[in-house]
């Protein structure tokens, strides 16, 4: 089964929690705070593995989770950092962020590797905290929590030349006569369901993959037909074959499907049109194909190549494959994916976010929100008072209590910070 887009659930590793912990040796006067740091955690790493060719793993396991780091040890001792988690995805994977929309990474070489969600650092020792104030801790933090996310992988297969056109014009049979592929065949529409690789020999040394795309249909831009599900298939190849039916066995005109399928292509992703284009005129075989023929180039008045092929006798096609191969060497490998556009970048002053959003509850309670906030209190340690002491001074600090006084928060309000209540005390 062919599998090119899938929803996923990573989350990084947490850090490992900080330790309290005391020098007791014996002869050592005033040992002092010997707590270890705790390890970082993993991260969650995308691997590009050149033997992949499909999203098929993911289809079976939609949740990555990487290891957490160890917790700190006595004597000042650093928990062990974890390993990343390492995910072998195939050659022209894009991440997206789900909640963003945003492109977290687009892997195209072999071996690329890139970071989908960081680890949690280590929480800090009571070793940390002391100072001549406080020599003696009695705190220490807990391990950071990792990323999360839910991500998009979609795959935009790598092929050097790609093969569009109407349903039913030949491009399955046109990919089996001159590759060693064998796509299903039949003369109904829609026969191929998922994009089709063949590697193509000229017989000079030379050789391309060409990817056999399912057939679009006007509307296909829009999700009308298969075609939609298989455009982004065509933003990775570098030379685009129009196959079109010259004998016009279904009574469309020749002419009429190479304007709708380019309009297909503008409409869905206009920089495709920059991409060097070849037509090859399919099923000369067939009677009425010449006059056609002689008709399309007189309409199409583009500086477009034409090949008059018939894939079913095999004319033509050493013509076609020669003059694909001649221009594939004229464009840079991996060129429409690397395109880079000159961004001027413009420094704005940004107001510093406060890191917390205070909101109501139905039952009246004050609930304290926000990223900065909440990572705060997941690294506190609320079985050890120093430690409480400590996040109060922090919530202080962000300006918290200001803002539930001007909110109208009084003595005895209750304060709920995920699913922890406390209460406000003046």
């Amino acid at each position: 089964m062919f599998v090119d887009q899938v929803s996923v659930y990573v989350k990084a590793g947490d850090g490992g929690n900080g330790l309290v912990a005391y020098r007791r040796e014996k002869y050592v006067p005033k040992g002092g705070p010997a707590g270890g740091d705790g390890g970082n955690g993993g991260n969650v790493i995308f691997k590009v593995d050149e033997g992949l060719n499909t999203l098929m793993d993911f289809r079976y396991n939609r949740h990555f989770k990487a290891k957490r780091g160890e917790n700190g040890m006595s004597k000042g001792q650093h928990g062990r950092n974890a390993a990343p988690l390492v995910v072998s995805v195939p050659p022209g994977t894009t991440v997206i962020d789900e909640d963003t929309g945003q492109v977290i990474a687009d892997l195209t070489i072999h071996e690329q590797e890139a970071i989908i969600a960081n680890g949690g650092r280590g929480g800090r020792g009571n070793t940390r905290f002391a100072s001549p104030r406080n020599p003696a801790p009695d705190f220490a933090e807990n391990g950071e929590p990792g990323e999360e996310k839910n991500i998009k992988v979609e795959l935009k297969l790598i092929a050097d030349v790609g093969l569009v056109g109407f349903p039913s014009v030949g491009k399955s049979t046109f990919l089996s006569v001159v590759s060693a592929a064998r796509p299903k065949i039949a003369d109904y529409h829609f026969t191929t369901l998922a994009p089709n690789l063949g590697v193509v020999d000229t017989g000079d040394q030379r050789s391309f993959v060409l990817a056999d795309l399912p057939g679009l249909i006007e509307g296909a831009h829009e999700g009308v037909g298969l075609g939609h599900q298989f455009l982004r298939h065509v933003e990775r190849t570098r030379v685009i074959i129009h196959v079109i039916d010259m004998a016009g066995t279904e009574g469309r005109d020749p002419y009429e499907d190479f304007q709708k399928i380019n309009n297909e292509l503008r409409e869905y992703d206009e920089k495709l049109m920059t991409r060097p284009q070849v037509i090859a005129a399919n099923k000369m075989d067939m009677p009425g194909s010449e006059e056609n023929l002689q008709h399309f180039k007189e309409q199409i008045g583009e500086d477009i190549p034409v090949y008059p092929v018939s894939a079913l006798t095999k004319e033509g096609l050493r013509d076609i494959l020669f003059a694909v191969a001649d221009l594939l060497e004229t464009i840079p490998k991996f060129a429409p994916q690397l395109e880079e556009t000159e961004e001027k970048v413009v420094y704005r002053y940004q107001k510093e976010d406060k890191g917390f959003v205070i909101t109501r509850d139905d039952d009246g309670a004050y609930v304290v929100s926000g990223p900065r906030i909440e990572k705060l209190f997941k690294m506190t340690d609320f079985n050890r008072d120093e430690a409480i002491r400590r996040f109060a001074r922090q919530m202080r600090t962000m300006g918290v209590d200001e803002e539930l006084r001007n909110r109208g928060a009084e003595d005895g309000d209750t304060i709920r910070i995920l699913q922890f209540e406390f209460e406000f005390v003046e």
